[in-house]
């Protein structure tokens, strides 16, 4: 049984792989979600959508950009916890906040995350000395602090209100029930196994190894991923339609499975994803007031943060690549020599006559 298994791996890895498994899945989860948008978006009217628009007060948008500021602030801490567990504790707080918030703004916005994302990364962190396997180490601790904050809410989520959940993976409410209590499970057995190693654990071999995160630390890990969910859902939350009542915990995860379709599916800024599964997971609100809510939400969490980033990487990159090697070279050159002039001579008395 167990050589019929390492074949079966065998042939997964060298005939299928990873790699081809997830880009079916993307394209799967993305052909889905546009036909249910194209199905839903069916006779909406677009001066319904318009009048709810207009209908969002300032003081609910400057809620839910408050709300979208707090999700950013907790994002910079995503690379200074990573940095901190490989241990660059040379870097700052303020380097970290630049590629925390640039790499996933930009690479969120135009999708493959991992790659457009550890590129940003390593562009900035190579200053300070980093090398391509560090900043591979700060992607994979980061991406663990969001997938553990996910969850952890998901799960929690799903055993309160199960059929929330059910509007999007039409299973069950028991299965969910049991899915979510799953989830949780699944942290703890991770929390224990964290806690019962001798030292810190590790992951990988050779050149490439990250030592984890300890059990104290990984639930400080698990309550960043779960503030920055937090302040996300409460944006959407304060930006919702206010009719009919709608409450906290089936918007969240409504929210959180919508986020996780659109990040699974790689599409640039989750377009069509996570808009779909919102579609789909709200039927109790208008459709005509929800695309209203979820256009300003689009606007304050994807659009601006991402023009903001692409503003900050422009100036960098003008600052290091144009402006400080002028400013240096201007520095290197010789000063010119000052010609000097002669001392005038004075001209000979003319001769009396």
């Amino acid at each position: 049984m167990q050589q019929l298994l390492s074949t079966l791996g065998r042939v997964f890895r060298e005939r299928i792989g990873w790699k081809r498994v997830g880009i079916v899945a993307s394209i799967v989860i993305v052909s889905i979600a546009i036909m249910h948008l194209f199905r839903t978006l069916k006779g909406v009217d677009t001066a319904i959508v318009l009048t709810a628009l207009a209908e969002k007060s300032q003081g609910q948008i400057a809620l839910a950009a408050l709300c979208v500021l707090g999700a950013f602030f907790t994002l910079t801490f995503y690379d200074l916890f990573a940095l901190r567990t490989i241990g660059k504790t040379h870097v700052p707080y303020r380097i970290a906040a630049l590629s925390s918030f640039t790499s996933y703004t930009i690479g969120h916005n135009l999708g493959a995350t991992v790659f457009t994302g550890g590129a940003i990364r390593f562009r900035i962190y190579s200053d300070w000395g980093l090398s391509a396997i560090d900043v591979a180490k700060i992607c994979f601790i980061s991406g663990l602090t969001f997938w553990l904050g996910n969850t952890f809410v998901l799960g929690i989520g799903m055993i309160w209100h199960p059929a929330a959940a059910s509007s999007i993976d039409l299973l069950p409410e028991s299965v969910n029930r049991l899915i979510g209590i799953g989830l949780l499970a699944g942290i703890a057995v991770y929390l224990a196994w964290i806690a019962t190693g001798h030292g810190r654990r590790k992951l990988g071999k050779d050149g490439w190894k990250v030592h984890l995160p300890s059990a104290p630390l990984t639930a400080l890990q698990i309550l960043i991923g779960v503030v920055d969910l937090g302040f996300c859902a409460l944006a959407m939350y304060l930006l919702a339609p206010s009719s009919p009542d709608l409450d906290f915990v089936t918007l969240s995860v409504v929210f959180i499975l919508a986020t996780l379709l659109g990040f699974a599916s790689h599409a640039p800024g989750s377009l069509g994803v996570f808009d779909a599964a919102m579609l789909v997971g709200l039927p109790m609100l208008g459709k005509e007031e929800l695309l209203a809510s979820l256009l300003v939400f689009r606007i304050l969490y994807f659009l601006i943060p991402f023009a903001t980033s692409i503003t900050i990487m422009g100036i960098r990159e003008l600052w290091l690549s144009v402006i400080l090697p002028w400013q240096q070279s201007r520095k290197l050159r010789p000063a010119p020599a000052v010609a000097q002039s002669s001392p005038p001579q004075s001209k000979p008395k003319q001769a009396a006559e």
